[in-house]
């Protein structure tokens, strides 16, 4: 099969989307299908083709970027090129979209909805329009969750050409640490440990955790990269409320990360925004068979962890209930683990990228029967 992913970024670029596009397109690579996949490239106006792990990359040159999205003239130059079996193209990415409409070749078209567009109110006024339009044409819709197929309000008006396919992670590579890393970190920062894993982007929400540790007798680690500005705003937080010896920000972490996972005792995804529309920590947190404290946002959040099953969950921007449920797993050892183990269980049995890729290939097969 000739398959064709379309979006803004891929990895070295950091992020959840782009992450898992790699995941996928190796995972199809890896069966023996072709894969391509368009994207605009970080470096600027020149066009590159390169083959990365068995996928074919282009990055196609960028003439700038506006409302977080790349603009590129050979990026529909190159669509006009392809003549995929399946276009994949990834949600949000309006220019894209457009130049997908316009262009593409394809013989059938599936989109993966990632998230709603909610930070760029202008961007979607004007966009929202053609969003509905591109939904209405695809063969199939594919949603991480279904929490988000049923409160986001563009879904719910397709929800018969929906199939829910979550995020899947190698599993592996969160299951096992290093003992010596592991008794290392504990020794350095002591016990209990929470741990926040993830860009501090104003929607992870986590002045809030800041904000409930003067309730917790513990040590919080943030790891994650960010701005000196946003950063600096954070720590400021902790020194008002008290707690900056016990709020620790440790920037990324990349081989060691595993361990750390392990060496916690709790793991906390406190976000406040549906721009959390999943949040993949939590499920290398769970791998690690660790319970996990999220926010209730009508997302995919708690649909990986589920309440009084595989962790808790409290309403977002409520330090108070927050402090509560880390305290409550800080306290009961027995319920740690517990929640811990049905959660590497749960991690193994939906989340794995190999189940994801198994899928997403039944999806491409179902619009290409039709």
């Amino acid at each position: 099969m000739n398959i064709l992913h379309i979006y803004k970024d891929y990895p070295p670029i950091l992020g959840g989307i782009e992450n898992h596009i790699k995941v996928l397109a190796e995972g199809q690579a890896a069966r023996g299908h072709a894969v391509t996949v368009l994207v605009a490239n970080p470096a600027g106006g020149q066009t590159t083709s390169n083959t990365e792990n068995s996928v074919r990359v282009v990055r196609a040159g960028r003439l700038g970027t506006i409302a977080s999205t790349p603009l590129s003239i050979a990026l529909p130059r190159w669509l006009m090129r392809e003549r995929p079996d399946v276009a994949h193209l990834h949600f949000p990415y309006p220019f894209g979209d457009v130049a997908h409409a316009l262009f593409g070749r394809a013989r059938r078209t599936v989109i993966t909805y990632h998230s709603d567009i909610v930070r760029q109110k202008s961007l979607l006024r004007l966009y929202a329009p053609f969003l509905r339009r591109s939904l209405a044409r695809a063969d199939r819709i594919i949603a991480t969750s279904p929490q988000y197929v049923t409160t986001s309000p563009f879904l719910a008006s397709h929800v018969d050409k929906c199939t829910v396919v979550p995020y899947g992670i190698d599993i592996a590579c969160f299951a096992a640490a290093d003992p010596t890393q592991v008794a290392q970190i504990r020794a350095r920062y002591g016990r209990p440990l929470i741990l926040f894993v993830g860009q501090l982007r104003y929607y992870k929400g986590v002045e809030y955790l800041i904000r409930a540790m003067p309730q917790v007798a513990g040590c919080a680690l943030v790891i994650g990269s960010e701005t000196t500005t946003r950063l600096a705003e954070l720590e400021q937080i902790a020194q008002a409320v008290g707690v900056a010896d016990r709020v620790l920000f440790l920037g990324e972490k990349g081989s060691e990360l595993s361990a750390f996972y392990h060496a916690c005792d709790v793991f906390v995804l406190p976000s406040v925004e549906r721009s959390e529309a999943f949040g993949i920590v939590q499920i290398e947190a769970m791998a690690a068979g660790k319970p996990v404290v999220c926010t209730e946002l009508g997302t995919g959040t708690t649909y990986i962890n589920q309440d009084g099953v595989t962790g808790l969950v409290v309403p977002p921007r409520d330090p108070a209930a927050l402090a509560a449920a880390i305290n409550r797993l800080l306290t009961d050892a027995d319920l740690r683990r517990r929640l811990g183990q049905a959660a590497q269980e749960r991690a193994q049995r939906e989340f794995s990228y190999q189940i994801m890729v198994e899928r997403v290939m039944q999806v491409y097969q179902l619009v290409l029967s039709c």
